[in-house]
């Protein structure tokens, strides 16, 4: 078996008290594509950042394999120091590799990125894609992404997908995104109460493992507790004629105590409600060719929906495509244009905002959700002591006092649901809530909306979380078009291939029928058709011949690494073979076609 290209022994660190973990030991190997799970702040990104030397470990060792690189991509990349897009990215280069900027622009064009971009500038999905480039075009043969596809919209994470399934170097990666993390990843690390547990499995199978790891566990703390109350009983009936020369079996009792205490106990749930308002009437929002430009970029043209009470509806679009937009039209925050927009009966409304932007970074915590002052929050028409209320969240007591410009992503987004589901709504608006959401919290969500009373608008570029949660989904497609589809990302792409592929039977009907008609005037083939139906078959059978070496040339786990550039080149030429074979296929249907119509007459 080849060697790793990058290992970690017996890795120990801790920030004071408790170890954060102890004892990991992993091997990352060419071709390992890795997701690594976890609670927020069980210390994923801080393993990351041991993997890469940013932070040194306490105990234990990390050995690379000699000329492996290592990228790792943050979190929250810093852009800083750069002027424009293209300076960032070329930074990544030293200067004699000035010969590889025709790849920096090759890339931009690829994800459809203006290296001219000032990064002072950027949005946070244009950032994301400049660390993304700047990544890939390193060449790494360990790649470590935190998160990679926060703030990128579908067209981006779905690019992404396709860049990190061709990536052939050793691949961890930290996301809260299921569907991309099912689709890429082949093993699995669950980073738990500071241990690592590695199933050689991808994330679809997380679930099922981490259910019998959690079982496993239950069942080991009931079989220590039965033999703490046997050693107890023993103690209270039989040590007495025995004390001298039974110290040790006090001993055991003492280290078994020590061991049930010393249990780390399992990381709490979220406890997520949201407090319904009052029933709001049957029709929510209705909108009837609405229709919005800003200059001569149409952002929305003619669009109609009726929302009833109950409706989850998603919207997807690129970013840019105007989802936000659209939103606070329907919610009468922005004019329309033309069109108009009516609202029902009652609709009391709250929106989580994708921008964090009713949070207040001065506040701390406890002011933030006891807005009144004092120590209580009314929820659900009740008053709480906010502390309870922040367990709920997964705060802690010690935490209230902490601004909000303090906290990480994710915990300003527990906060943000904090506040946004204790106030009375039967209109919830989400903009992006999965940005920085644990898995488990995730689940919680999904949960929280699936029993909330009232209606919920969703925009979101998780996929699953998409397809988990709402009952139709508008899709955006960036020139003002807006399409309603029922379900939820799946069913959508089920859907436009269906249309694709039914407009594509029409297309050929038409052409069939346009070919019928230039026949009429002809008895048989032309010399030029007979002999293309003659030749196409036997030039089709050598292209899939050469489709078929090419292919078996590429699944060489050593070609890659023994020659990139050939890889490459190869992986070009054959998907330029695949599209000349569809081409001449469909030729020969089309000639084929021609023969059956002269047949019949």
């Amino acid at each position: 078996m080849a060697a790793p290209l990058l290992s970690l022994k017996d890795i120990t660190l801790g920030f004071g008290g408790n170890p954060l973990f102890a004892g990991i030991n992993l091997n990352i190997y060419e071709g390992n594509s890795i997701c690594l799970v976890g609670r927020n702040g069980t210390g994923k990104t801080t393993l990351l950042k041991v993997i890469t030397g940013l932070i040194p470990p306490d105990e234990g060792e990390i050995v690379t394999q000699t000329g492996c690189k290592t990228v790792y991509l943050p979190q929250e990349p810093d852009l800083s120091g750069y002027n424009t897009v293209t300076e960032y990215i070329a930074g990544a280069f030293d200067k004699e590799d000035n010969d590889k900027q025709y790849l920096v622009e090759m890339m931009l064009e690829e994800i459809s990125l203006d290296g001219s971009l000032l990064t002072s500038q950027l949005s946070g999905g244009e950032a994301r894609r400049a660390t993304l480039v700047r990544a890939f075009i390193q060449e790494p043969e360990v790649l470590l992404l935190d998160e990679p596809t926060n703030h990128l919209d579908l067209p981006a994470i779905e690019w992404l997908e396709k860049k990190l399934k061709n990536f052939r170097g050793g691949l961890v990666l930290i996301s809260h995104d299921r569907m991309f993390l099912n689709n890429l990843t082949r093993a699995t690390l669950w980073l738990d109460r500071g241990i690592v547990h590695r199933n050689e499995k991808g994330f679809a199978d997380f679930e099922r493992w981490s259910e019998e790891i959690l079982e496993n566990e239950k069942l080991e703390r009931h079989k220590l507790d039965r033999k703490i109350e046997r050693e107890k009983h023993w103690l209270r009936y039989g040590v007495t004629a025995r004390r001298k020369r039974n110290q040790g079996r006090l001993r055991r009792l003492g280290d078994l105590k020590t061991e049930r205490s010393e249990q780390i106990a399992q990381t709490g749930s979220v406890k997520m409600r949201a407090t319904n308002g009052k029933l709001s009437g049957k029709m929510v929002i209705e909108a009837e060719n609405i229709s919005k430009s800003y200059g001569d970029n149409e952002i929305i043209k003619d669009f109609s929906i009726r929302i009833l009470r109950g409706d989850r509806i998603g919207i997807i679009g690129s970013n840019g495509a105007g989802k936000t937009t659209l939103l606070k039209m329907l919610t009468g925050d922005i004019e329309t244009q033309s069109g108009h927009v009516r609202h029902g009966a009652n609709l009391e409304i709250q929106y989580l905002d994708q921008k964090r932007e009713k949070l207040n970074p001065e506040l701390t915590i406890k002011e933030t959700l006891c807005e009144a002052g004092g120590d209580n929050i009314e929820v659900q028409g009740q008053l709480r002591h906010v502390m309870g209320y922040m367990k709920d969240f997964l705060f802690k007591p010690e935490q209230a006092g902490t601004p909000v410009r303090n906290l990480s992503g994710g915990e300003r987004n527990r906060l943000l649901l904090a506040k946004a589901l204790a106030r009375p709504s039967n209109l919830l608006i989400m903009d992006e809530p999965t940005n920085d959401l644990d898995i488990d919290t995730l689940d919680l969500l999904q949960e929280m909306i699936s029993e909330y009373n009232g209606t919920v608008l969703l925009v979101s570029h998780d996929r699953d979380f998409l397809d988990r949660t709402v009952t139709s989904t508008i899709v955006l497609d960036g020139s003002g078009a807006a399409t309603e589809y029922a379900g939820g990302y799946s069913d959508y792409i089920r859907q436009k291939q269906e249309i694709q592929k039914q407009a594509k039977i029409s297309k050929k009907k038409s052409a069939k029928k346009s070919q019928e008609k230039k026949s009429q005037k002809k008895t048989k083939l032309s010399y030029k058709h007979q002999r293309a139906l003659e030749e196409l078959p036997k030039q089709i059978e050598l292209l899939e011949k050469e489709t078929a070496e090419l292919e078996n040339r590429l699944a060489d786990s050593s070609f890659y690494t023994s020659n990139p550039q050939e890889f490459e080149k190869t992986s070009i030429k054959l998907e330029q073979i695949k599209n000349t074979i569809n081409e001449k296929e469909e030729k020969w249907l089309e000639i084929e076609m021609i023969q059956e119509e002269f047949n019949k007459t």
